[in-house]
């Protein structure tokens, strides 16, 4: 996974935010987290959920292609309640509050009718785990 996390991180720099192959068109994040037992940095491609009206706030889902366990760089957010974010070509800080209720269930419906791979995760998962939706704020600059 991690050469294959290396190449979509490249294109992902070589092309101002955009890649293709299975994520052409769909909105990229790259997130710096570090490893809470390791201690390393740490950089996760994924695809986000932008919110409606406010472009300070990204939403992301630890749907780890639908397999049974959350993956490793959720936890590490949830630890540390902050990360930083690549868009484009800029990064910036982030503040990390996680989904839950009505409110998670809104975010990850609205990314399945999107994206309908999502559904297929949450299937995936059913009876076994919850999907999180992290919620990614903007720290404004001191």
């Amino acid at each position: 996974m991690s050469d294959w996390n290396a190449k979509v991180i490249d294109e992902f720099r070589a092309n101002e935010g955009r890649v293709g192959g299975p994520f052409a068109g769909a909105p990229m994040v790259l997130v710096h987290h570090r490893g809470r037992k390791s201690g390393r940095e740490l950089v996760s491609p994924m695809m986000y959920l932008p919110h409606e009206t406010d472009e300070e706030i990204i939403y992301v889902f630890a749907s780890k292609g639908g397999a049974p366990e959350n993956p490793d760089w959720y936890r590490n957010l949830i630890a540390a309640g902050e990360a930083a974010v690549e868009r484009g070509t800029e990064t910036y800080p982030v503040r990390v509050r996680e989904l839950t209720g009505d409110e998670r269930d809104q975010r990850y419906d609205e990314q399945a009718r999107r994206y309908p791979g999502f559904a297929e995760y949450a299937q995936k998962t059913a009876g076994i785990r919850t999907i999180p939706v992290l919620e990614l704020t903007r720290v404004p600059a001191a």
